[in-house]
């Protein structure tokens, strides 16, 4: 699979992903998408980031707010989703080493 092509899924997925959230009652806001490769080494040098590889460069990431009832939340039910959509998808709220709550990934 092209690196296009697994932008196309990510896409695709992002998209069910956020339809999902709203049938659940959540409301969304997209933060980060695409990011350069500049700012990942600041977020790498402050902490943010604890690598040089992210899904950010590729654009197959993306940082996902979800609030019920004015609350920031950052449900696990959205996290098993994302999941299941794709065994190249993963969860950041599930990471053992770096907890990383908000964010979805296609890896490839």
């Amino acid at each position: 699979m092209t690196l296009g092509q697994h932008q196309e899924e990510f896409a695709r997925h992002l998209a069910m992903l956020i339809n999902k959230a709203y049938d659940l009652g959540y409301k969304v806001r997209v933060g980060e998408v695409y990011r350069s490769p500049e700012q990942q080494r600041i977020y790498v040098e402050t902490g943010r980031s604890k690598t040089f590889n992210s899904m950010h460069l590729k654009k197959c990431a993306a940082d996902l707010h979800f609030f019920k009832n004015g609350e920031l939340v950052y449900p696990r039910e959205l996290g098993e989703y994302w999941q299941s959509l794709d065994k190249a998808n993963s969860a950041g709220m599930f990471w053992k080493t770096f907890v990383d709550a908000p964010h979805f990934e296609r890896r490839n």
